[in-house]
């Protein structure tokens, strides 16, 4: 039998943990209308903040965890609720008073975030070997530019071409940068969204303190995921650095002719928005530029693009959960990427990377659409 808290118990719990927001929504439903989720399933935000008002809230339901923190309800509601916040309220609830199960998953993922500070549970020491061949230096105080990876890319090895490319760019261009290698750690993004508070304030803390002892001052990042946390999140923690995605960076060394492409590349690409770089953080355009910057490129749009793109599915930790075949925002993502005729899916985010590969491999589609990062088109056309 599904468990029900009391009414105050509820209210007390959700607000200590940061829901008040719910408060401010009406029921209008508009979320539920927006929600990628009723694409390929049902997943009704509207109801569930109306149960969280009366304290009837469902905790052991999967519900608690299908929300992928896309921000489309966020842009659409009339009320400006924070629904994300109300979320992730929900998520510390049961992950602090232990009353509703974790998809087991998503348990064992943030049991090696808390063990080995990433993700994969990979040895921390091995953190930068991913740049052993490329002759990249250690960040010392002085460098200009920390470039911060993302445990995907450094761990991961079919998103590892993300960093690797992303770093032959920065070399290509005479960028004094560095990486901190075995002396970060995981930006505690999805944990956060998950419900682990605890762990988060940890995981931010070791890399405010990194950052600060070495002197960093603006760092490049691979991940929307780590800048939105960087930039938004660890200033409540003060840690405040200067942060920008790589695809701003490159855009204004294309800008400065520091990097020049020359190289036709006769493709039709169509470009996927990433929601924590594109409705969370408002970066459109610059991801664009690089592409529109490549002799013989042809950029076109998919059906739902900007503000209005189709997540990916591995937000709010969904990445580290399994997903049934079917119920994959990914698999409709791919489908609107071919439906515009282009040969190649450009990424900005190891997430969407990642994700898109498994919907072209398990659709069959890998004969007519390639998934590449924006930084892979670049480096091809220099």
């Amino acid at each position: 039998m599904a468990r029900v808290t009391p009414y105050k118990e509820a209210l007390e719990v959700i607000e200590e943990a940061g829901g008040e927001a719910l408060y401010s929504c009406y029921q209008c439903g508009l979320c539920s209308d927006v929600c990628p989720w009723n694409l390929v399933a049902t997943f009704m935000p509207h109801r569930l903040i109306g149960e969280s008002k009366l304290g009837l809230v469902d905790f052991e339901s999967e519900a608690m965890w299908q929300c992928a923190t896309c921000a489309a309800c966020v842009k659409r509601c009339p009320r400006g609720v924070a629904l994300i916040d109300i979320m992730r309220a929900l998520r510390r609830t049961i992950v602090g008073m232990g009353i509703g199960p974790v998809p087991e998953s998503l348990r064992v993922t943030v049991k090696n975030i808390a063990g080995v500070k990433n993700p994969l549970g990979e040895d921390p020491a091995r953190r930068a070997d991913w740049a052993n061949e490329l002759d990249v230096k250690a960040f010392t105080e002085g460098t200009e530019i920390l470039y911060f990876p993302c445990c995907v890319p450094a761990y991961e090895p079919k998103a590892r071409r993300m960093a690797v490319t992303a770093v032959n760019l920065l070399k290509k261009a005479g960028v004094d940068f560095g990486i901190l290698g075995t002396a970060e750690s995981c930006c505690g993004e999805s944990v956060r969204k998950a419900g682990d508070e605890d762990l988060f304030t940890r995981l931010a803390t070791s890399n405010i303190d990194a950052f600060t002892k070495n002197g960093v001052q603006k760092i490049v990042t691979a991940s929307p995921h780590c800048y939105h946390t960087f930039k938004n999140e660890y200033p409540e923690l003060d840690g405040k650095f200067e942060v920008v995605h790589y695809t701003q960076y490159l855009a204004d060394l294309i800008r400065e002719g520091r990097l020049k492409p020359t190289k036709e590349l006769p493709l039709k690409v169509t470009y996927h928005d990433s929601c924590y770089l594109g409705r969370h953080n408002n970066i459109y355009e610059e991801p664009r530029e690089v592409l529109k910057s490549i002799p013989g490129l042809e950029l076109v749009e998919m059906e739902n693009s900007r503000e209005n793109a189709l997540c990916c599915g591995g937000g709010g930790g969904r990445i580290w959960q399994d997903t049934k075949k079917g119920e994959r925002f990914s698999d409709v993502r791919v489908q609107q990427a071919i439906d515009t005729g282009a040969s190649v899916l450009a990424t900005v985010c190891p997430y969407c990377l990642l994700n898109f590969e498994d919907s072209v491999l398990s659709e069959n589609k890998s004969d007519v659409l390639q998934i590449k990062d924006v930084s892979e088109l670049l480096w091809e056309a220099l």
